[in-house]
């Protein structure tokens, strides 16, 4: 039977969806940076919240997280498909019909908010409904095509899991969430610029004002180092709070002085010099802001367990 629906998708034009396209839809690797984000906010909070509602509050949040990628490729299809980072995903190469991938959104969309409201409280309802709704129309629909700062604004999107994890736990929104929602939106624009700066000719096609397009790699190399700059200390402020410590201090210092060092190399690098090692030095940055993101976030994971806790004691400023 898989082989005549295989011929009949041959003859018709179109490849057959898999599980994996709709999987796909979903966005699993943003999804998984989501999850991530989100446990940490849960986890570091002040909270008594039970195993199983935790459990049911990420899994709320992982569905709200791919329902925002399905609106994103559907209503991105065009752009995609002119892209050769893109061009692959299931609603460009035709595998999966846009009205799929919009009613796979909407759907996730219906799901996860009431359920995380009932699984945990109304107001990391409301604001995974505000994320769902930030990134597939403000981001998505409005600002990706509207102007170069869309990623700067557009970041909000990926930097609220953290605060709705907290909520989740605490049921409010603290100042070590709203440090660590700071942290990814700072993040964000040096890391996708940096991506652009090596997929320059993909934005163009597509007619996406990234910034690379609009004002030059130069421009972008100097707003990555403005923005690396104007991150690192929002990132170490984050360690003298309730979810910071001398652990995560000595990984933030190690990390940001990486950072910082890599933004400068990038500022100081000519296109012609970048354009010979086919942007060897900005793809390198690229993965490195990866694990700088993942190193931040795991450090105020280990912040919370006991062991870090007794080590915090032995200083007059945490253990007060």
């Amino acid at each position: 039977m898989s082989d005549i629906r295989a011929e009949f998708a041959r003859q018709d034009g179109h490849a057959e969806a898999s599980f994996g396209d709709y999987v796909q839809l979903l966005k699993p690797r943003v999804m998984s940076l989501v999850v991530f984000t989100a446990l940490v906010g849960l986890l570091v909070a002040p909270s008594g919240l039970h195993p199983v509602e935790a459990l049911a509050s990420i899994i709320f949040i992982a569905l709200g997280a791919g329902a925002s990628g399905a609106l994103n490729m559907w209503w991105d299809a065009d752009i995609d498909r002119q892209m050769r980072r893109t061009a692959a995903r299931p609603v460009p190469a035709g595998r999966v019909e846009p009205r799929e991938a919009l009613g796979l959104g909407l759907g996730l969309s219906l799901i996860s908010v009431p359920m995380l409201g009932l699984a945990a409280n109304w107001m990391a309802a409301g604001l995974l409904a505000f994320t769902i709704f930030f990134y597939a129309v403000i981001y998505t629909m409005w600002l990706k095509r509207w102007t170069p700062h869309n990623i700067v604004i557009g970041g909000a999107a990926g930097a609220f899991p953290p605060m709705i994890g907290w909520v989740v736990a605490t049921g409010h929104v603290g100042i070590e969430a709203v440090l660590m929602f700071a942290v990814i939106f700072m993040w964000t624009p040096p890391h996708f610029w940096a991506l652009a700066l090596f997929m320059k000719d993909d934005y163009s096609k597509a007619r996406v004002p990234m910034l690379t397009v609009t004002h030059g790699r130069r421009a972008t190399r100097m707003q990555i180092l403005l923005y690396t700059l104007a991150l690192a200390p929002v990132a170490l402020v984050a360690g003298f709070t309730s979810i910071g410590g001398p652990i995560y201090l000595a990984v933030a210092l190690a990390l940001n002085a990486v950072f910082v060092i890599g933004a400068l190399r990038l500022w100081r690098r000519g296109e012609e010099a970048a354009q010979l090692d086919g942007y060897h030095a900005e793809k390198r940055f690229f993965r490195f802001s990866l694990a700088y993101l993942f190193g931040h976030f795991a450090a105020f994971l280990v912040e919370a367990t006991p062991w870090a806790a007794a080590l915090r004691a032995q200083f007059a400023f945490w253990g007060a």
